[in-house]
């Protein structure tokens, strides 16, 4: 059997968000994921492979290479591929393109938590960042609140400008504050270290998705967001212990591990809810390769459909 190499623009065409996001919630109600990293280097380049193994799913590596000479050569500092094997025999079932996954993968992440907590009524979404993640927000949001209109704030105004001009009914903004106070959903994806979002700015009923930080040292809201917020994540495991973003006010007494409501393996009860209307919502995506795995799945299932 030849294995299928499944390229980003080939791919892509055939998917759908709100198909991933059935997917990955599926995924949750399999046996919880077995997970691992690895990190080799070589002076400044690195090769970090990230692994998970879902019985009744299979297995997934996701390999990136981060080659930061890569930039002077005009090529892409990062790329990579993910391996897709069988559950049943560890055969190797598919090689699908680094970027397609991540892609997908981070964007249905954070749409299937806010399909789940925010409003169903939300009418305004602001996006906080205008990079790669930031333009994948607008599409996944855009399919799962089609009636929305959309703010984009950036750091540098010709990125958010950038980002808008691409998409109907979606404005560059240069107050971040009043853009807050107008949004029924907040999703940040920058890469700062410290906090962007201020809880001062939040109101009654928003749901805030939060993306970009991925390191200890890393955070996008501040210690208000996070009390005044009912607090979910993706994943307990890849998020309490490693990001800044739950670690840090952990850490210093500002939430407990109570305030943690739910993760998505707690998906199939009643707590991965909103409580109310008036309720403030506060979600960190972590990613993790279990998700890798499952938005890999669901791309080899659209391409050989």
């Amino acid at each position: 059997m030849t294995v299928p190499v499944i390229p980003f623009a080939e791919a892509e065409v055939r998917m759908d968000w709100h198909a991933l996001t059935k997917a990955l919630a599926a995924g949750h109600r399999l046996p919880k994921a077995t997970l691992d990293d690895t990190f080799l280097y070589r002076g400044d380049d690195t090769l970090l492979s990230r692994s998970a193994w879902i019985s009744g799913l299979g297995i997934a590596v996701k390999s990136a290479t981060i080659f930061p000479g890569n930039k002077a050569a005009g090529l892409g500092t990062v790329n990579g591929g993910v391996s897709l094997y069988s559950d049943t025999d560890g055969l190797l079932q598919a090689i699908i393109d680094f970027h397609l996954v991540t892609k997908w993968k981070t964007a249905g992440d954070s749409l299937l938590g806010a399909l789940k907590l925010a409003r169903p009524d939300s009418r305004t979404i602001l996006i906080v960042g205008a990079g790669t993640v930031g333009r994948s927000l607008r599409e996944a949001y855009g399919a799962g609140f089609p009636n929305a209109r959309f703010l984009v704030w950036n750091r540098s105004p010709a990125g958010a400008k950038a980002l808008a001009a691409d998409f109907d009914h979606t404005e560059a903004v240069p107050d971040l504050a009043d853009a807050v106070g107008q949004a029924d959903i907040v999703t940040c994806a920058t890469m700062s270290t410290e906090p962007v979002l201020k809880g001062d700015w939040l109101r009654p009923g928003q749901h805030i998705d939060l993306i970009g930080a991925y390191r200890p040292d890393m955070r996008e809201a501040d210690d208000t967001v996070m009390r005044r917020g009912r607090i979910f994540v993706d994943s307990r495991d890849t998020t309490v212990g490693h990001i800044g973003e739950i670690k840090t006010p952990l850490a210093d007494g500002v939430i407990t591990p109570d305030d943690i409501v739910a993760d998505y393996y707690d998906l199939g009860s009643d707590r991965f809810a909103r409580g109310s209307d008036d309720e403030i919502t506060v979600f960190k995506n972590g990613g993790g390769a279990h998700l890798d795995l499952m938005t890999s799945r669901y791309i080899l299932d659209a391409w050989t459909a």
